[in-house]
């Protein structure tokens, strides 16, 4: 497993915030480190929202930062700590849950859940999935129904297994997923806790992954379609 974010998020330019990461920075140390970062952008600037509603019934608590252009949709819920970029769409039903730090040009589907998460700009979320203490690369996609699942069941530290074996602890019993830039994840995918996707690597819909997927691979599991005559019958 390779676990240095450079490996993973391509774009510097395309972090919302600086001092997410450094060099040399293992990618699920950003989570961590998300947190003080921002405290900081958000001191002097809490309950800023310079973007545009769309209809009504949008609940806000705590503080956050909202930037020009974006827009927000009826019965979106925005739970602060939360930082939101310039010429995002938060569609209705959507809900942004504490620690979420948000760039540029993203977007959050309808009835989509983010919470504790990263979304380097230009990534995308579609209609009723789960982001949870996870990050997305620039110009990354997650398809609609997709879960990004954040907790073992025996709710432990989740540990990351690397090439030789060994097993890199991460401090932490809540960790999703690491999805690299411009990779994206089809309908339905899950993915277990602590997984780590490469960048440009596509996954087709319905997939179950779990540990390290490297960049630029097409992934999926083998199905085979079976078909038997059926009777004419009328439905009521």
């Amino acid at each position: 497993m390779i676990i240095e974010a450079e490996y993973y998020f391509l774009n510097p330019e395309k972090m919302p915030l600086d001092g997410l990461t450094y060099e040399g920075c293992p990618a699920y140390e950003m989570l961590a480190r998300a947190k003080t970062v921002l405290a900081e952008a958000l001191a002097g600037n809490a309950k800023e929202n310079k973007g545009t509603h769309k209809g009504g019934n949008v609940h806000y608590y705590g503080d956050y930062h909202i930037g020009e252009g974006t827009v927000i949709y009826n019965d979106v819920t925005i739970i602060g700590p939360v930082y939101i970029g310039k010429n995002c769409e938060l569609m209705p039903g959507s809900i942004i849950r504490p620690n979420t730090i948000i760039g540029d040009k993203c977007s959050v589907g309808h009835g989509s859940e983010v919470k504790h998460s990263i979304l380097l700009s230009g990534s995308k979320v579609a209609s009723l999935a789960f982001v949870g203490d996870s990050i997305l690369g620039a110009s990354a996609r997650i398809g609609s129904g997709v879960i990004t699942a954040n907790r073992r069941f025996d709710q432990g530290e989740v540990k990351l297994k690397t090439t030789d074996g060994s097993a890199v602890e991460t401090g932490d019993s809540y960790f999703g997923l690491i999805l690299g830039d411009s990779s994206r994840l089809g309908a339905n995918c899950v993915t277990q806790p602590g997984t780590h996707i490469g960048p440009y690597t596509w996954v087709y819909p319905m997939t179950n992954l779990r540990g390290f997927i490297p960049r630029e691979k097409r992934v999926y599991h083998p199905q085979t379609i079976e078909m038997t005559e059926n009777g004419i019958v009328e439905l009521k």
